[in-house]
């Protein structure tokens, strides 16, 4: 789906106090940004609109939150979003930093001094032609990219039957290993989940959520 260009998204974002605007000065010094840095650090690539981060990160005020994605007219939607359920809340945001990365490249903005405990990949596009299939976030090419500044796990969660089936192969060619997988999330996954707008459209649609934990072949 292509999104128009929304001339008031960039001035927004880059008024906002929890926004980072150059991600790249930033590399191998995420931590600093947070008051509390001994706290885990939890990353969610492609965040979208924000219907995951903003029931996580407010949820979970132990532990620092990272929400990428690569539009500004998406992001400032996470970031309204954000502000939303913290006001609710009545909670401070210091657990939270929201930034523009083409995640093709996450590596210009991340390294191993940053650490992730965990990273989110939540419904992103399957790039299910085969020409495109290298822009998929599950792809090895990917995959190899984020143990550069992985220390934890990889949740993953679609729709798409197809993604779902590849990606084990990349996984395992990227030295990863799947210590827990399901085809059906919503009826047997013992694991936390904050099911999103795209999440309940899917659902509704008749379509089984998958859903699963990587980490990272010690063995290899």
């Amino acid at each position: 789906m292509r999104i128009r260009h929304k001339p008031w998204a960039k001035p927004e974002l880059e008024s906002c106090d929890f926004y980072v605007k150059l991600p790249q000065e930033i590399k191998g010094n995420w931590t600093s940004l947070f008051p509390h840095h001994e706290r885990p650090l939890y990353i969610e690539l492609g965040c979208g609109k924000g219907g995951f981060i903003s029931q996580a990160a407010p949820a979970h005020t132990d532990i620092n939150f990272i929400a990428v994605d690569i539009k500004n007219e998406m992001l400032v939607l996470a970031k309204r979003k954000l502000e939303s359920a913290y006001s609710e809340k009545n909670i401070p945001m210091d657990n939270i930093r929201i930034a523009i990365q083409n995640i093709e490249r996450i590596d210009m903005s991340f390294d191993e001094n940053d650490r992730a405990d965990r990273i989110y990949i939540n419904f992103c596009n399957p790039w299910n032609k085969n020409k495109h299939k290298k822009r998929c976030l599950t792809h090895t090419r990917q995959l190899l990219n984020y143990k550069k500044f992985l220390k934890g796990e990889i949740w993953f969660k679609t729709d798409d039957d197809q993604l779902f089936e590849e990606s084990f192969e990349h996984f395992r060619e990227a030295g990863y290993k799947i210590k827990y997988k399901t085809y059906d999330l919503h009826s047997e996954s013992p694991y936390e989940n904050f099911v999103t707008e795209h999440e309940k459209m899917f659902t509704e649609e008749g379509k089984k959520i998958k859903f699963l934990i990587a980490e990272i072949d010690s063995s290899l």
